[in-house]
């Protein structure tokens, strides 16, 4: 067996700025990505953990852990009290945290908005994990100051997939969530230092004044502008009937 992946990788050229994704059906049957890297591909499953590994039979180390924290409360008729993630769990779902990064990276490229927002949801609930259980909060941090990152992705991913139904309102709604749910993160972790130069926040502020600016008028909007005009032009008859369909409209909604 060659183990040389020249071929591969001269048939797949690497472009710098650029994520280069693809997915297909692997050799087990399963669903698999690759996401082309500078120094070769990264492969990995499309569902369940990406590397395909099953950490003590679990799904996840986040699963093993929370297992942990079950039988740790059945011991202790139902206490959290003294249940706590030392530096080597913390360390093993950091690793497993960016598995899964990569993979709703190439979600995000293939245009999987809803594998994208899946992902995002599962770490975003592991760094909660982390958060309260971690055994002290410089630990927690290791995990916790990528999560403006996840919000952003999530926000991305929700705000496109509506965008490109044309549902801007929905889209700019989803936006604004995520910028909010940025504020709220670092408000409620004491970072509001970080919170003015966040490029999380200033990359989805950018992103809402596009949006709105290519937002199409509402019918309202329409007949708004159009009454605007008759009135400019002083045809009062035109505006008044412009009027009523407003009112119309209006009632209607």
């Amino acid at each position: 067996m060659s183990f040389d992946i020249s071929d591969l990788l001269s048939s797949w050229d690497y472009q710098p700025g650029q994520v280069s994704a693809r997915r297909f059906k692997g050799q087990d049957g399963e669903e698999k990505l690759q996401l082309r890297v500078d120094l070769g591909i990264l492969q990995m499953n499309a569902e369940g953990r990406p590397d395909g590994k099953r950490p003590m039979g679990s799904e996840s180390w986040y699963e093993v852990y929370r297992g942990r924290l079950s039988d740790f409360r059945r011991k202790n008729d139902g206490s959290e009290v003294g249940f706590r993630l030392d530096g080597d769990a913390i360390s093993k779902l950091q690793q497993e945290a960016i598995q899964f990064h990569h993979r709703y990276i190439c979600f995000f490229q293939l245009k999987d908005y809803a594998a994208v927002e899946a992902d995002c949801d599962r770490n975003l609930d592991v760094f909660e994990f982390v958060a309260r259980y971690a055994a002290n909060d410089d630990l927690a941090w290791a995990l916790l100051q990528f999560t403006p990152q996840l919000l952003m992705m999530r926000a991305r991913a929700r705000g496109t997939h509506l965008v490109r139904r044309r549902k801007h309102e929905a889209a700019i709604k989803a936006i604004e969530a995520g910028i909010e749910s940025l504020e709220e993160f670092y408000r409620g972790h004491g970072r509001e230092d970080l919170l003015e130069q966040s490029g999380e926040v200033h990359s989805l502020q950018q992103w809402l004044e596009d949006v709105r600016s290519k937002r199409p008028m509402t019918q309202l909007e329409r007949l708004q502008k159009a009454l605007d005009e008759a009135i400019r032009l002083e045809d009062y008859e035109k505006a008044a009937a412009v009027r009523d369909q407003m009112r119309k409209l209006e009632t209607s909604e």
